[in-house]
């Protein structure tokens, strides 16, 4: 029986306990956070690592009224518990349940949403210079993590933040992982620190002699107190900060409740931008999380007792898009000594663990830096390499400028491999891929692919690493069809599309992950008494002018796991009016909002792209009565 949780409904409640509570408080909140995600799946690690630090900072600022703005969320677990969402915890990043990342219209604590890496510290000193605009005194403290302390967003935040002064407090929760094990000089830099232990052993041990010394031993202890600061930032990654305009302290155990909450009452009287290391440990208090914390990050339902994942279908699931796009670019790169590749922090959700281990120098993990990543890409290709960059196709968007800029613009053979393409799952409108269709296919000299198979990305891989031009390849999260994968490779000329059925009645143009439950459609249709052509677009741009133009009936469906604006069919609709095509067209794909978080198939079907959906949308268009033109 979780005690002392049971009547924590708010901050509030939590501030009214002793601090030697904490400790026992810390503990339920843990059990609690396993047992639920056990059945949910979540972020599991993070949050482990940092329910003391959690308990702190609302133990010693006043939430709501001062703002805790969490760097991605994936730690935030605890802050849920605390702030009113204990009794629905359970529901976590189910149909209509608690978000898995903090969310400003789920809860008054929380002040900004994340869900991507790194805007804590730039929301937080906005908070901060609104505070001393409008005179509230509220405090503004950032959370963010040693990971993504690596993305050039936080170092924009950090250096406004010491040119301006504001009374900003960050706190680095240091566990030296972000997903993966963290890459990078930062990285290094910041494993550059002494425990609590080490550094009161050495404070003492200087003491000791110093003061020994006869005569002038006290006035020596004088100037060595002075001098204490100095030393700690020499000996720490103190340097840095410092040198920013931050008042650096630390590093503290982040899992000593006392210390933390000293620290953090210490700071909040301080004026100015102060940053207050704190050393954590991903999976605090859970053995399996603790000896597997990248495991551990993100998991699927397991036994709490164990932490084996809960066995699903007895039936072997095909292999995923992501695992067959991993040993195809080794396949790739066996042949091909120009081929490199890269990720931004994240190697075994990408497929690139087994590519690195085969090809360590020819592989390039630049940490939670997707911008730099683009660019660099565009540089090796400057040179004669051919480098793929497997980015997720949300993440892809922070590096727009890079795409347009650097790789676009002076057409580099750079292959931008986005995965997690679509609807993605229980982590919501952060993480779905929805918007790359849109957000690419208008730029220059850009070639943009979506397989409808699993062999289908094999051919198309290989294919773009011979193109020669910017290439982008969108492919969905999950198991693949079950299609045979063993054939050799064959090169798909840029904007081949092809048909896969002929109809009278309709033509439904399906690109990607569509175009499977297009053709179930189509059967459905069939015996239903509407013949329905199906043609796998294959291509975004450039689009398969010839083949759609001589295939098309007078009615077309286009189909997408997109945004409707800007998409896909938008852009058979921009073919069409430059070809002055008089049809009847309906898209089908993503309407205009954000989708929220739910399995792929709630969402799918909610959205009406599935096989059933495709098929309802096709009928109720081609039963109904035309517009008349004014």
């Amino acid at each position: 029986m979780k005690e002392l949780l049971k009547n924590i409904d708010s901050p509030a409640d939590l501030r009214s306990l002793e601090i030697e509570q904490l400790d026992a408080l810390a503990e339920e909140l843990r059990s609690h956070i396993i047992e639920c995600v056990s059945k949910t799946g979540g972020h599991l690690a993070s949050s482990l690592g940092a329910v003391e630090l959690t308990l702190a900072l609302h133990y010693v600022f006043d939430t709501p009224k001062d703002r805790i703005v969490w760097d991605v969320g994936h730690q935030a677990y605890a802050h849920k518990i605390l702030t009113g969402r204990r009794d629905r915890f359970d529901t976590l990043r189910t149909r209509g349940g608690v978000s898995g990342f903090p969310k400003i219209s789920e809860s008054e604590y929380d002040p900004f949403g994340a869900g991507h890496s790194s805007t804590s510290i730039s929301a937080a000193l906005g908070m901060a210079a609104a505070s001393e605009l409008s005179g509230s005194g509220a405090k503004a403290i950032a959370v963010i993590g040693d990971g993504s302390l690596t993305a050039g967003i936080a170092f924009e935040g950090l250096n406004q933040a010491g040119h301006i002064k504001k009374d900003l407090i960050v706190v680095l929760n240091d566990n030296e992982m972000s997903i993966s094990k963290n890459v990078g000089a930062l990285s290094s830099f910041l494993s550059r620190k002494l425990t609590g232990r080490m550094a009161n052993r050495l404070k003492s041990e200087i003491e000791n002699f110093i003061t020994s010394i006869p005569m002038v031993g006290n006035k020596l202890m004088g100037l060595a107190k002075r001098a204490e600061d100095s030393l700690i930032t020499l000996l720490t990654p103190g340097m840095l900060f410092e040198g920013l305009g931050f008042h650096y302290i630390g590093p503290i155990d982040g899992h000593n409740i006392k210390e933390v909450v000293d620290t953090l009452k210490d700071v909040s009287e301080l004026k100015g931008p102060v940053l207050v290391h704190v050393l954590t440990k991903k999976g605090k208090g859970y053995l399996p999380a603790e000896n597997d914390p990248s495991s551990f990050h993100g998991v699927s339902p397991f036994n709490p007792r164990t932490g084996k994942a809960l066995k699903g279908s007895t039936k072997a699931a095909p292999p995923s898009y992501t695992s067959v796009f991993g040993s195809t670019l080794i396949e790739i790169a066996e042949a091909d000594e120009r081929v490199v590749a890269i990720t931004a922090a994240m190697p075994a959700g990408t497929g690139l663990s087994p590519f690195a281990a085969r090809f360590p120098d020819r592989y390039f993990d630049v940490g939670i830096a997707e911008q730099h990543a683009l660019t660099f890409a565009a540089g090796l290709a400057r040179e004669g390499f051919v480098p793929v960059t497997a980015i997720y196709s949300t993440f892809m968007g922070r590096a727009y400028d890079e795409i347009f800029h650097d790789v676009c613009l002076q057409n580099l053979p750079v292959v931008m491999a986005l995965d997690r393409a679509g609807i993605v799952g229980q982590d919501g409108p952060t993480h779905h891929g929805l918007f790359d269709v849109s957000y690419l296919r208008h730029l220059p000299n850009m070639i943009f692919a979506a397989p409808k198979d699993e062999d289908e990305l094999r051919h198309l891989l290989y294919s773009a690493t011979r193109y020669g031009s910017p290439v982008a390849i969108r492919y969905p999260r999950g198991s693949g069809l079950g299609v045979d994968t063993t054939a050799g490779f064959k090169d798909i000329e840029p904007g081949t599309a092809e048909v896969l059925r002929t109809g009278s009645d309709v033509t439904i143009i399906a690109l990607g992950s569509m175009v499977a439950p297009a053709v179930e459609a189509a059967e459905n249709l069939e015996a239903a008494g509407i013949s329905a052509g199906v043609i796998n677009a294959r291509f975004v741009k450039p689009l398969d002018e010839e083949l759609i133009l001589k295939t098309i009936t007078g009615t077309v469906v286009t189909v997408e796991e997109n945004a409707l604006q800007g998409g896909f069919g938008s852009a058979v609709l921009e073919l069409f009016e430059e070809h002055n095509v008089e049809c009847r067209v309906k898209r089908v794909g993503v309407p205009d909002r954000y989708v929220e978080h739910g399995t792929p198939n709630e969402l799918k079907a909610e959205l009406g792209l599935d096989a059933t959906g495709i098929e309802k949308a096709v009928k109720e268009f081609v039963n109904s009565t035309p517009s008349i033109a004014l």
